[in-house]
């Protein structure tokens, strides 16, 4: 490899990456944490599994609304700026589950929090656009979330320390949940402002001949990508491909979210277990999730392929969540969600490389939160039907099948979608200077 390429890339990489992973940790701690608190606040506040559901999930129906718009703004405002304000009012509303006393109270708090945190992922993945040249970009936003299956590997267990200080202070322990564990967004707020650059023309750390060789490599990329497909951000929003690509992007949320708000509970259910075994059960397939994430993206990038290494985890998903909802027992069960874990954080990453190897620019941004938005739909869609269906039928086996339903549904669309890999432009160079 050249050695100027390495050294911009490494310096930038350390630079900007501990920080984001660290963001995007605390962020999607804070968003799922609503599982681990799930059976003990349902059981204080009287809730059943569809309102818990319905209010959990109604976060992403708001989170939908604003991501657009909050992405266009992120590029207006710049992203340090945006991201500190997307941090500072997401923790304080998270912190506000706390004080939730009834399903009214619940929904509207979750409601607001999707406003708060809207834009904070696809901000990101629009920001990698401006740092990191295609070939890298698989395994850049596999680090980047990378945070999601650790958030729960490290968190988990931290969650089941933090439920047993149930009484402490004459609070529930899912309070103290919600409250420790918002803390840290706030703290952050600060560090973002100081520490993070809006592009590579802020980065003083970069020597000019580093900063001209990442400006011509990516505006090579752009020139390249805009001279086969060239869109307005007006024209992404109604665009078959981007809105393909966000109804793909429902079927690995879906399943993810589905799990993440209700595994907890069908460990729990598996009889006999405390909240901190229950937290360490949970964390096993995220672990192997985490690690398949990083060495997944790396075989993508390195072998210049990301159709089939988003179609193999898809299949992945649908196989481990079938085989898990026919089996109750306990070590079948896990082995089959550790299965579908696998599928989801290796498709994550490999997916975003799909829309960013044809949208560019004010078009990159819009397209990239419209696909997030219609995706994390369905984290509405899964907690919701989810809970219905375990309500319904008693069981969790008909709610874990709608789940692989929604998984085969994105297989085919990836399957029948030409994807142009010449708009990657792997091969695109910078001009000689």
């Amino acid at each position: 490899m050249d050695t100027l390429e390495q050294r911009t890339i490494s310096k930038i990489s350390w630079r900007l990456l501990p920080l984001l992973m660290v963001c995007y940790f605390i962020a999607y701690l804070d968003r799922v944490n609503i599982g681990f608190a799930g059976a003990s606040m349902s059981k204080d506040l009287g809730f059943s599994a569809a309102v818990f559901g319905s209010a959990a999930g109604i976060f992403f129906l708001s989170y939908f609304l604003c991501e657009v718009p909050s992405n266009l703004a992120l590029e207006k405002f710049g992203a340090r700026k945006w991201i500190a304000r997307i941090m500072f009012s997401w923790g304080v509303l998270s912190a506000g589950q706390a004080w939730v006393d009834s399903a009214t109270s619940f929904n509207v708090v979750r409601f607001l929090l999707g406003i708060a945190e809207a834009g904070f992922f696809p901000g990101v993945i629009f920001y990698i656009t401006l740092w990191f040249p295609a070939a890298y970009r698989a395994r850049i936003v596999g680090w980047f979330m990378f945070a999601i299956p650790i958030s729960t590997v490290i968190g988990a267990p931290i969650s089941g320390f933090i439920l047993d200080m149930d009484g402490m202070g004459g609070m529930h322990g899912w309070q103290w949940l919600f409250i420790l564990e918002a803390l840290p967004a706030i703290f952050l707020t600060f560090v973002v402002l100081f520490y993070l650059p809006d592009g590579p023309q802020d980065a003083k750390w970069l020597t000019d001949e580093e900063r001209a060789w990442l400006a011509q490599t990516l505006a090579a990329e752009r020139q390249n990508r805009e001279s086969i497909h060239k869109i307005s951000w007006k024209q992404t929003l109604l665009n078959p491909k981007v809105i393909a690509l966000g109804f793909v992007y429902m079927g690995i949320t879906v399943p993810l979210y589905g799990l993440g708000f209700f595994l907890p509970q069908i460990i729990k259910g598996f009889g006999g277990l405390s909240n901190v075994q229950v937290g360490f059960i949970n964390a096993f397939p995220y672990l192997v999730g985490a690690i398949a994430m990083i060495f997944w993206t790396r075989g993508s990038d390195r072998m210049k392929e990301r159709k089939w290494f988003v179609l193999i985890p898809l299949a992945c998903i649908v196989a481990g969540l079938l085989i898990a909802a026919n089996t109750a027992a306990p070590v079948p069960k896990m082995a089959a969600v550790t299965l579908a874990a696998f599928g989801i954080f290796s498709a994550l990453p490999t997916f975003w490389t799909l829309p960013t190897a044809f949208l560019s620019g004010t078009a990159a941004a819009a397209g990239i939160a419209w696909i997030n938005s219609i995706g994390n739909l369905g984290g509405y869609i899964g907690p919701t039907i989810f809970g219905a269906l375990k309500d319904r039928m008693g069981n969790d086996v008909y709610a874990v099948m709608f789940l692989a339903s929604l998984a085969v549904v994105a297989f085919a669309l990836v399957f029948f979608m030409r994807h142009d890999t010449r708009a990657e432009g792997f091969d695109v160079k910078a001009p000689a200077h």
